[in-house]
């Protein structure tokens, strides 16, 4: 089985972005902290961006709470070698902050004030995912970090992250809205008056159902938006290069559960289909035998002592237990292995309780990279 070399690769100078991806619930945001901690203690300018709102992730970097820009970990006893920030994105702040930095004070105003786009702003589908690669984008631009670690929105598909620019901006440029929207530009008729007798009965559906008054901020939104689009669209794209630039590393998070790991190869197959730059699978959680004894043996051996020493027979059968535990996940690793020969895997034994504080994430890290010498 390969494995990662977790040290050597936030070690490398190249390595300039580390993307933790994976489905919801497999500790995604833990181990981005945790890598980004361990990177900055090594001597790197690190920020990670999370997406979890979890106050816990700020609690335990010793922050009250983390806000939509970096700020710097200083704690008493807490001197790394590099710098430390962290942040948690705002999707509805980093899109307000995108309308006012490129649209002008004025057309920023207007589209900050509508209805449609308070509701875009909020619920649209990949909005969330979209705002987390224009907050990568801002990140990477202002080089005042040399490591940028990203804890992705979970989803079903890997590439949801990647695919999220277009997937929003084809929807805002697609024929739907264009028709909806397009006769407000035509002199100002009005919606029913300009499209076609063919579209009539469409356009009056479609008003009774959502509403004559949204059409109508569709439209004004529209307009307003027609002035940033082409910057959006370009910005997408440099923050996608950078994505699948040498310099960045994805890794796929999964808990050892058929489930979780049949969501990782999903993930694995579609980076793999797409050439993304795939460092590895991190199998969180994991439940490794912390003694040489077969589970055989220690039930054995709880059978003979079970009457004179109840307290020996409780650990020997935990143990037993243990041993099931590790040797199911030994397997269903292994059957991932055979699937992805060519992906190495990290594992990070389960702690006994939930992390919430620095000393938490350094030991996370540190399973981490020792994973290698203990398998």
């Amino acid at each position: 089985m390969n494995t990662i070399d977790v040290d050597t690769l936030i070690d490398d100078p190249r390595t300039r972005v580390i993307v933790c991806c994976g489905s919801g619930g497999v500790g995604k945001t833990t181990t981005a902290a945790a890598l980004a901690l361990r990177a900055a203690e090594r001597g790197r300018q690190t920020v990670v961006l999370t997406i979890d709102p979890a106050r816990r992730l700020a609690q335990a970097l010793g922050l009250r709470e983390l806000g939509n820009h970096p700020r710097q970990v200083l704690l008493p006893g807490f001197e790394p070698k590099g710098e430390l920030w962290a942040m948690m994105l705002d999707m509805r702040r980093t899109f307000d902050d995108m309308v006012r930095t490129h649209a002008g004070p004025e057309r920023a105003e207007q589209l900050l004030a509508n209805p449609f786009y308070q509701t875009i702003s909020t619920s649209f589908s990949g909005t969330q995912e979209y705002m987390a690669m224009e907050k990568l984008g801002q990140l990477a631009a202002t080089d005042s970090w040399d490591l940028i670690v990203v804890d992705t929105p979970p989803s079903r598909s890997a590439l949801d992250f990647l695919d999220a620019p277009n997937r929003l901006s084809t929807a805002l440029d697609g024929r739907m809205i264009r028709l909806l929207t397009g006769p407000a530009k035509a002199g100002g008729w009005g919606i029913r008056k300009v499209v076609t007798a063919g579209f009539s009965i469409f356009a009056k559906a479609v008003s009774t159902i959502i509403g004559g008054q949204l059409l109508t901020d569709a439209s004004a939104f529209m307009q307003a938006f027609d002035s940033m689009f082409g910057g959006f669209r370009e910005r997408a794209r440099k923050t996608a290069e950078l994505l699948r630039s040498d310099g960045t590393a994805f890794l796929v998070v999964a808990a050892p559960e058929p489930d979780a790991l049949r969501e990782a190869s999903f993930f694995v197959d579609r980076l793999s289909a797409e050439s993304m730059p795939l460092s590895g699978l991190v199998a969180n959680r994991t439940h490794p035998v912390l003694a040489d004894l077969s589970a055989t043996a220690a039930l054995s051996a709880a059978e003979k002592v079970e009457s004179s020493a109840p307290l020996a027979t409780a650990v020997l059968r935990l143990h037993a237990d243990r041993v099931a535990l590790a040797n199911r996940e030994d397997r269903l690793l292994a059957r991932f292995t055979r699937a992805h020969p060519e992906v190495p895997i990290a594992g990070v034994p389960a702690l006994p309780g939930d992390v919430h504080d620095i000393a938490g994430l350094r030991e996370i890290g540190d399973r981490l990279a020792s994973y290698e010498t203990s398998t």
